[in-house]
């Protein structure tokens, strides 16, 4: 393939990342600049909140042809953003009204608008529904998840067991098409999937599975 291939390919995957946060309500599309190098996306501009700077950066990963995209979009504080006393509040509450964060076991300090997680859950799945249940929190310019997960006694064979079973009942897919790497508890995906919806699939499929600590996607939308 040409440099001037590549050029005109990365053009159109520029567009369609553009219409794509254009699209996407809860993106201002105005503030988020695109740049497309041989399928890595690089976003960059200032936004007011981390839950609109991640959904810039989920935007741009479900445009087919995008590979990888570094996410160098600034968020900024707002005049009348909440203190990190009403940051902090928020982040309690949010924590104990979501049913599936065992709120007790998680701890939290916010600086600056930088909400840090820690504590002792029993699976990977708490860890990210924790992350998740605070993200969007007004007055969050970042979140740093230093949740870890319980040390389970399940081997690598029987969690590659589980993994598989599982993929098999979420995502509709091959899984030969699919490379499940296991370092312990740590698990790493590689491969092609055809959709933003497969991808999120197999990755539902993986945290929800007892014995994995952490989650590497490695994953590409073909």
């Amino acid at each position: 393939m040409t440099t001037h291939d590549h050029e005109k390919s990365d053009r159109d995957v520029q567009k369609d990342v553009l219409d794509e946060l254009a699209w996407d309500t809860r993106v201002a599309a105005t503030d988020v600049g695109v740049e497309v190098h041989r399928g890595v996306v690089t976003l960059t501009g200032e936004v007011g909140s981390w839950a609109k700077k991640i959904a810039a950066e989920e935007a741009a990963h479900r445009v087919s042809g995008v590979l990888d995209v570094a996410n160098d979009i600034q968020v900024k504080l707002l005049a009348g953003d909440p203190t990190d006393t009403e940051i902090a509040t928020a982040v309690r509450n949010a924590l104990t009204w979501d049913v599936f964060v065992p709120d007790r076991r998680i701890q939290s300090t916010v600086i600056g608008g930088v909400v840090t997680l820690k504590g002792l859950v029993e699976s990977y799945a708490q860890r990210e529904d924790a992350e998740r249940a605070v993200k969007n929190l007004a007055g969050v310019r970042m979140v740093f998840n230093e949740i870890a997960v319980e040390t389970d006694d399940v081997t690598p064979e029987r969690l590659r067991t589980s993994i598989h079973e599982a993929l098999e009942r979420h995502a509709d897919r091959e899984m030969d098409k699919l490379q499940v790497d296991i370092e312990g508890g740590r698990v790493i995906l590689h491969g092609s999937v055809q959709s933003w919806r497969e991808r999120e699939a197999v990755l539902g499929a993986v945290t929800g599975t007892r014995g994995v600590k952490s989650v590497v996607d490695r994953l590409r939308i073909a």
